[in-house]
């Protein structure tokens, strides 16, 4: 059941877990981890790169001639066994993006919020404002004290994307200095960001937005 609290902190109700984020029987960890790894992949850049022997300057010279020398026999400096040869086997640029359906995407999602309401780890913000702009009063209405907050809970703080330049920039003024708090839209909730996190502080815009996507 989510916590509803006002812009200081303060408990004011409870109400109960939303159907669709209801726990279900099957288990989800197959699909949330296809999902987490998907972000995860998706965000590799796939830049790295190195040359062959064929792009290695220089080479183009055999360095000694075939017979008579005494030693193993080279038809360039620029074989993989020399130094400043070219890179056998060695990585190119490529894309490291993995698909998911739109379906999978929506059900790993629910998996993973349904988990945090499961646990109690869910806490719907429901005020008109939010003006915590500072970094002592943000840790003290939501941890206890500034102290608390360098060991409390991992907490997540997701804004709609309307709230963006009043509730979201107030949020990021208050919460970036700590190093257990994290802040982000609610359309650029990731799962991976949802289970590193054990607590989601959610406005009430984002937590109506999160129920119509997952619906």
């Amino acid at each position: 059941m989510p916590q509803l609290i006002d812009a200081s902190g303060k408990s004011l109700r409870t109400e109960p877990t939303p159907a669709v984020f209801a726990p279900s029987e099957e288990s989800k960890n197959a699909l949330i981890f296809r999902a987490v790894h998907r972000e995860q992949a998706n965000r590799r850049a796939g830049t790295a790169s190195t040359k062959r022997r064929d792009e290695v300057s220089g080479g183009g010279k055999k360095p000694w001639r075939q017979k008579g020398t005494g030693r193993a026999r080279h038809g360039s400096t620029r074989s993989p066994q020399w130094r400043h040869g070219g890179v056998v086997f060695g990585p190119k640029p490529r894309s490291f993006v993995e698909s998911l359906n739109k379906k999978e995407r929506k059900a790993a999602l629910r998996a993973a919020l349904a988990d945090r309401f499961a646990h109690e780890g869910v806490i719907v913000l429901e005020a008109p404002s939010f003006d915590l702009v500072r970094t002592k009063e943000f840790a003290t209405a939501f941890f206890g004290s500034p102290k608390a907050a360098k060991t409390g809970p991992k907490t997540l703080f997701v804004y709609h994307a309307t709230e963006a330049d009043t509730v979201g920039q107030n949020m990021l003024r208050g919460g970036a200095n700590l190093p257990r708090v994290g802040i982000l839209p609610a359309s650029d909730l990731e799962i991976e960001a949802i289970i590193a996190h054990e607590r989601l502080v959610l406005t009430s815009a984002a937590y109506q937005y999160l129920q119509e996507v997952c619906a």
